[in-house]
């Protein structure tokens, strides 16, 4: 279950979700917001997850599932994790270019202080750095990043990889209400963000259940200051404020098909009922994921959405 989708994107049209973190949430941060849930192994060294081989027979086959209608946009690396962790990524990159599909990375940018990451990174069309906040007691507070990572490498890092990358360079601010939407966050973030040259800055708000039940999307007069912020600063600025649909990709594996969505990417109901309905399958699927605790639901802003439940 390493690809998903593809997945109606905010960024990237259809996206087919490459999720290249095995199993359990593999991770140098462990943000308040993130959707995937808490982090089971918080670590800052690479690793080795998959074989490139089996990623790219896993992506050859789920393309060729795919209806014509259902093809995918973009090949984005959006794992239950960070992706960049996987010592693997540029080798699995440069293979999955065979495809000619345009590859998507979107990263935290913890890893960006390490040159080899960035050289990983240089064969992909997109990649997408967080920034939530470029004031380290607050990113340090929403982001929750391993001791070892310092704030000053990651600043430098992002700046070193927006100077050596030649693709298209996007950033994302994730808002949450009594973290980083106060003047001073927003001000700096905007101020650090205008010297990457990015083609885009992203401001967004949860739209999933995040995993900390108590935090809360920023109010408009917030999302609303951080916009004047960033277009005061000439950054290119859009708007995430919205669900982005129910329309997915389908692969004639109903079962497969939820698990793997679910594991990155919480599936909101009337999204995982219209893949039943793809995949003409019988409802009582849903029971059987559920009863197995394979999956689980969670309500989030009158919404239910389906989450992945990891058992360890």
């Amino acid at each position: 279950m390493i690809t998903f989708g593809p997945v109606p994107s905010r960024r990237l049209g259809q996206s087919l979700g490459i999720n290249n973190i095995p199993s359990m949430k593999i991770c140098s941060y462990e943000c308040v917001y993130c959707q995937v849930g808490k982090t089971k192994r918080h670590i800052q060294q690479r690793v080795s997850c998959y074989e490139p081989i089996i990623i790219y027979n896993s992506v050859k086959t789920h393309l060729e599932k795919l209806q014509d209608v259902d093809k995918p946009d973009y090949l984005t690396f959006v794992a239950n994790g960070e992706p960049t962790l996987d010592v693997n990524l540029g080798t699995t990159i440069k293979m999955l270019k065979e495809f000619s599909l345009p590859i998507a990375v979107i990263t935290n940018a913890s890893m960006l202080f390490n040159s080899d990451v960035r050289h990983d990174l240089m064969s992909a069309d997109w990649v997408s750095v967080k920034v939530d906040s470029a004031i380290e007691s607050i990113w340090r507070s929403l982001n929750k990043p391993i001791l070892s990572l310092k704030f000053n490498e990651l600043l430098s890092g992002i700046l070193n990889f927006s100077k050596e990358f030649k693709g298209k360079l996007v950033t994302e601010t994730m808002l949450i209400s009594g973290f980083n939407d106060t003047e001073d966050s927003l001000s700096e973030t905007a101020g650090f963000i205008s010297k990457l040259g990015a083609s885009l800055s992203y401001l967004s708000i949860p739209t999933r259940p995040p995993y900390i039940k108590t935090i809360e999307a920023s109010d408009e007069n917030a999302i609303t200051m951080a916009y004047q912020f960033f277009t005061k600063y000439g950054l290119s600025t859009e708007l995430l404020l919205e669900y982005e649909g129910a329309h997915t990709g389908f692969t004639g594996n109903a079962m497969e098909d939820i698990i793997s969505i679910c594991s990155v990417h919480p599936l909101r109901k009337d999204a995982l009922f219209q893949l039943l309905e793809k995949d003409k399958a019988d409802p009582v699927i849903l029971d059987i994921l559920l009863q197995t605790e394979a999956i689980q639901k969670v309500e989030y802003n009158s919404e239910s959405f389906y989450v992945r439940k990891f058992k360890f």
